[in-house]
């Protein structure tokens, strides 16, 4: 007999989250894909924060399984370490907001 009741614990990450270089200004999309959809406690995190929908980070989700983070007109302070979180599962990728010298 053949269970098509997944549990929290049987998904795992098929492709997690790559590093990402952008200019100041730009924007930085991170994807993570789950093997399934159905997990909970889905939280996108920068350095330590964790990040919420709005104007100018833009978080989806796509059958439930690619789990996908925007995050517009980014600036220098933007740099750092994504964290994508769906319950026990974690992928992390540094984010590196390049800025141009002669623009402050």
């Amino acid at each position: 007999l053949l269970s098509l009741c997944y549990t929290e614990e049987a998904a795992v990450i098929v492709s997690g989250l790559k590093d990402t270089d952008v200019f100041v200004g730009e924007s930085a999309t991170f994807t993570c894909e789950l093997s399934h959809p159905g997990v909970k406690n889905v939280q996108w995190w920068l350095d330590g924060s964790p990040l919420h929908n709005n104007f100018v980070t833009e978080i989806s989700e796509q059958d439930g399984m690619v789990h996908t983070l925007t995050l517009n007109d980014v600036a220098c302070h933007d740099s750092g370490t994504v964290t994508f979180r769906a319950g026990s599962l974690i992928s992390s990728a540094k984010l590196l907001v390049k800025g141009t010298s002669f623009l402050e």
